[in-house]
């Protein structure tokens, strides 16, 4: 059996001809040519005509052992049509990359169940480089059909760099995917995913989840009237949660010694859910309800509107919630008044959750896989790369990465 063949079934080549094998200091050096009859342009892959011939050049392919093995062919430039002069396509690697289709896909693989630091030993490539590779394999994998038939969206913003940037995020609730992103969190971010859109699938929308943000609402007023705002319900929940807090610190501050320990200590037995409360925070929520009526009126405040988001038909939970801004307005508490007309304000789309049960978990489900992602990474310098890691381990990318 000859050399050629014996490599060629190793390496399990079967679009690409194996010509010779030599050895040199850096490994194993394969010789190769493509089937193709005619040479493709190596962006749109169409055929066209030869331009010039190019230096032979190397492809890093996936090591066998410690022996590392290199690809190595003619590469011509071609006169296209669409996109002038080009280099030519090979099968065996994706346009302007040093690497081998296989070595990438392992790359990205590896970069979805594990740090790209252990990638870069694995693999032994720079750390820079893990994140080139995975942009390269996302950009070619990545559903374009994926902003089509959108009906229920769900939109957040992801902060990164130290938490002084921002990226916006758009899930698809019902394939339960991100389908776009792009840096920033203002109406104009919100704005080019709408008009990217076009008119035809902007008005195939019916939901949108969001936070309580000026920006989002006022995109989504602007570009899609018609869509139905949902206020996630752990927003508003948030709301209420950090006016008894600051119900709480007011009563500390006026008191001293003693009581106002006592006082400081209860903020995790008024937040906490009910069910959740350990012994000892159910005796101090205890005693907060026998010294401290003001505090244990927030409280109350805070859990009536738990229990009105959750009752199923609109209409209850519409009496439930009026009869709750009442009840808050008049309350004599500060925050919980301000709270109350800031409810208010959004009340129609805090009862679309009620009629739809509609959150934004589904993005907060990603953004603590972004989290994850990012600490992976130790840290993106720039929001592409980040982007890029969203979309290969939460945008639906199935990777076929040569293993047995």
């Amino acid at each position: 059996m000859r050399i050629t063949t014996v490599v060629r079934q190793l390496l399990g080549v079967t679009d690409h001809c194996v010509k010779g094998v030599s050895f040199a200091e850096e490994g194993l050096i394969v010789a190769v040519s493509s089937k193709w009859r005619r040479p493709r342009c190596g962006c749109c892959g169409k055929p066209g005509s030869i331009y010039d011939r190019r230096p032979v050049r190397r492809w890093r392919h996936l090591s066998l052992g410690k022996m590392r093995i290199f690809y190595e062919a003619e590469v011509r430039r071609v006169a296209c049509a669409a996109c002038g002069v080009k280099t030519e396509a090979v099968p065996w690697a994706r346009h302007g990359s040093g690497f081998t289709r296989d070595l990438e896909e392992l790359v990205a693989y590896l970069a979805q169940v594990t740090d790209k630091t252990a990638v870069t030993k694995l693999m032994g490539i720079a750390w820079r480089t893990v994140g080139t590779i995975v942009e390269r394999v996302v950009a070619e994998r990545i559903d374009p059909e994926r902003l089509d038939g959108l009906v229920t969206i769900g939109i957040d913003e992801l902060s990164f760099k130290k938490r002084h940037h921002y990226v916006t995020v758009v899930v698809d609730h019902l394939r339960r995917r991100i389908v776009w992103a792009k840096e920033g969190k203002d109406a104009e971010t919100l704005g080019a995913f709408l008009t990217e859109l076009g008119p035809e699938r902007v008005a195939k929308l019916e939901l949108a989840t969001i936070d309580m943000s000026g920006a989002y609402q006022k995109a989504l007023r602007d570009h899609a009237p018609h869509v139905e705002i949902i206020f996630d319900r752990f927003h508003v929940q948030r709301l209420v949660s950090e006016a008894l807090d600051e119900v709480r610190r007011e009563i500390v501050r006026e008191l001293d010694g003693a009581e106002a320990k006592a006082v400081k200590n209860t903020r995790y037995a008024l937040l906490k859910n009910a069910w959740n409360l350990t012994t000892s925070q159910a005796q101090k929520l205890h005693e907060v309800q026998h010294n401290n009526k003001r505090l244990y009126r927030a409280y109350l405040l805070k859990e009536t509107l738990a229990l009105a988001l959750d009752y199923a038909y609109p209409k209850r939970a519409e009496r439930a919630l009026r009869e709750w801004l009442a009840w808050a307005s008049r309350s004599k508490l500060a925050p919980m008044v301000k709270v109350a007309r800031t409810i208010r304000e959004h009340l129609e789309g805090i009862l679309g959750y009620v009629r739809y049960k509609f959150t934004n978990a589904i993005n907060e489900g990603f953004n603590r896989r972004a989290r994850m992602v990012a600490t992976r990474a130790y840290g993106f310098h720039g929001s592409k790369p980040l982007i890029s890691m969203l979309f290969l381990c939460c945008g639906g990318i199935q990777l076929n990465p040569p293993l047995p």
